[in-house]
């Protein structure tokens, strides 16, 4: 009999997306795939290791996985795994450790023919995208599609080039037969992902880049909506705007994590710009696309960050397009470079930048969800329903979050749709008729 797998992942989207792929291959195997909860033979756990307290994080789903499921077998994989395979395996709840782009290696631990307790290879010499072909994404209507893998930035605050290994580029003909294939299961909508989006192509032969791969997916017409997922401000440029702006089927958002506007603290986060730069780069994008949701990601109280710094980057946040926020608090990633440079800031202090950032961040979403009181607008329906009202939920193209009133046979389904925003700044949408 096939084992009953259950599938735990903590993380990003790329993580997310590498469980879809382990959860293909495993039904290939002839395994089963359920909730934890429903009696699982076998608790794989996809693990994050971006700052110390997700490595904690990751032993503790183990240890949770091994006290629900006291006969199961567990496996740790994902980034942790990766990058501290002992350390994992010394978890007491862990039978495997199986690295990343392992995938045979995985299945084989599954379904209990091997392999050995660890099995882990050396990241940067891996020169593929492996883990491809998802087809099914729990909860979602919109599918995602790993384009490109691994990072060379070496930005001081993150370990995922460690984990990850180098930048690697999924070739244009796999994109293609992807979105393809993803089309054909009834997707209306693909985001692209990857570690480090921006660099896609750099390393085919011969090289491409992120606005040609969307040029030619937009120009294949397979899907109706494709999403982009982060791209760092010094690659966000005109060409790619104007792909944007010209094929209607690309939406009109873009996550453009800045991390700070100070240009001595991106200096010590190794960031590849200046806020000049990205103060440029924003504009140009509410230019070209003024209807744009524009998001960041922000770190508060990065090792050397003034009060100065602090007031300098949000003074920048309030005079910018920016219209959403995702603020993180500064956490030590043992073994990057941040993790040793000198100027800790106080906790406090980190607890209360992070709180004002997300207010602000608050407030700017509200003024441009207010934009489109009244507007017409495309809505891609979501599986789940709102957990207080019961309406449907889902997003316009330009990643408004809006609730709607309706049945079952809406959901997965682009609807046109009229938007009122309440004074709270939640965004309703009715029908056309």
């Amino acid at each position: 009999m096939k084992p009953r797998v259950a599938i735990a992942t903590l993380g990003c989207k790329v993580n997310t997306y590498d469980s879809a792929t382990i959860a293909e291959r495993l039904r290939a195997a002839g395994c089963q795939l359920v909730s934890a909860e429903d009696g699982a033979d076998v608790v794989i756990v996809n693990s994050c290791t971006v700052t110390d307290a997700a490595d904690a994080e990751s032993r503790r789903l183990a240890r949770r996985a091994r006290r629900s499921n006291p006969r199961a077998r567990v496996i740790l994989t994902g980034c942790y795994a990766q990058t501290k395979p002992d350390e994992a395996a010394a978890v007491e709840a862990v039978d495997h450790v199986i690295g990343l782009n392992r995938l045979d290696a995985l299945v084989r631990a599954v379904t209990g023919v091997g392999p050995e307790r660890i099995v882990v290879g050396p990241s940067r010499r891996e020169r593929a995208v492996s883990t491809v072909g998802a087809r099914r994404f729990a909860g979602q209507t919109r599918a995602f599609l790993k384009v490109q893998e691994g990072c060379d930035l070496f930005c001081t605050f993150c370990i995922v080039p460690m984990a990850r290994g180098r930048s690697r580029s999924l070739p244009p003909r796999a994109v293609l037969a992807e979105v393809e294939a993803l089309a054909a299961d009834g997707f209306e909508e693909v985001v692209l992902t990857g570690v480090h989006l921006g660099g896609y192509g750099h390393d085919l032969d011969p090289p491409v880049d992120l606005a040609w791969l969307v040029a030619a997916i937009a120009e294949q017409r397979r899907v109706p909506r494709i999403r982009l997922s982060s791209i760092d401000p010094h690659e966000v440029n005109e060409s790619l705007l104007r792909v944007m702006a010209g094929a209607s089927s690309v939406c009109h958002h873009l996550h453009v994590p800045l991390q700070s506007a100070a240009d001595g603290v991106l200096a010590r986060m190794r960031r590849r710009y200046d806020a000049g730069l990205a103060r440029e780069r924003l504009a140009m994008i509410r230019e070209l696309l003024p209807d744009a949701a524009i998001g960041t990601d922000l770190i508060a109280g990065f090792p050397g960050e003034e009060d100065a710094d602090f007031e300098r980057t949000l003074g920048f946040l309030d005079a910018s397009p920016l219209s959403s926020f995702h603020v993180f608090p500064y956490s030590v990633r043992s073994g990057t470079t941040a993790a040793k440079l000198d100027g800790r800031v106080p906790p406090p202090t980190i607890a209360a930048r992070a709180r004002r950032l997300r207010a602000l961040g608050d407030r700017k979403h509200a003024e441009f969800a207010r934009r489109f009181d009244g507007a017409a607008a495309e809505l891609l329906v979501e599986s789940t329903r709102d957990r207080e009202t019961g309406a449907l939920r889902g997003y316009t193209r330009n990643y408004l979050r809006a609730t709607l009133a309706g049945p079952d046979t809406l959901i997965g389904r682009r609807v046109r749709v009229r938007l009122a925003v309440d004074p709270d700044a939640a965004v309703r949408a009715t029908a056309d008729a």
